[in-house]
């Protein structure tokens, strides 16, 4: 298992846990993503989507995400760091939304 994936390499309707804070994700996240904020992560197990394959888990620019994936790894969880977070998914061109329709990352 590798420790980090490029945005470039994740599908852009995949499911991926968003670690930001919630003015990050309000302003811009992936399509479906699931936001669960780094602190609220042990309290919040539940929320943290089962899938068949390996959950991209994203944050600004990869340091808190690559905390999560740390973390997430010890409880047993099959995860990866998306390589320079949301910005690196916005630069490659990659889907944003927001409530509001298209999103930006901040």
């Amino acid at each position: 298992m590798t420790d980090e994936i490029v945005p470039q390499d994740i599908a852009d309707d995949a499911v991926v846990l968003d670690v930001r804070e919630q003015d990050e994700w309000d302003a811009g996240h992936a399509p479906n993503a699931i936001h669960v904020p780094l602190g609220d992560l042990p309290t919040r197990l539940d929320d943290v989507p089962a899938t068949d394959a390996t959950l991209p888990v994203v944050c600004r620019s990869g340091g808190r995400s690559g905390r999560a994936v740390a973390w997430l790894s010890q409880q047993g969880y099959d995860v990866v760091n998306v390589d320079g977070g949301m910005k690196a998914w916005a630069q490659a061109g990659k889907p944003v939304e927001s409530a509001n329709g298209p999103g930006e990352v901040i």
